[in-house]
């Protein structure tokens, strides 16, 4: 299964779109192993959406699809909205 996630740092109000095979690996990389890279700018990150495919290429689309800004329009109002 892949997961396509997005993260928010509200220190920063900064969001972060990606996929993984392993979430809870993926959110501590970001959140506390990573040692270079554009979100240790920005910690610490919230997991505030997920969408899980079984398919690699669906959630490769997704992701993109959610990079849009069509899809920074849904992910600020789903968060907006909780």
């Amino acid at each position: 299964m892949i997961t396509v996630y997005v993260l928010y740092s509200e220190n920063h109000m900064k969001f972060y779109t990606g996929c993984t095979s392993d979430l809870d690996k993926r959110i501590l990389s970001h959140n506390e192993l990573g040692t270079k890279g554009w979100t240790i700018k920005y910690r610490p990150w919230k997991l505030v959406y997920t969408e899980v495919f079984s398919d690699k290429s669906l959630a490769l689309k997704r992701e993109k699809e959610l990079k849009s800004g069509k899809g920074r329009a849904f992910i600020k109002n789903k968060i907006i909205n909780q």
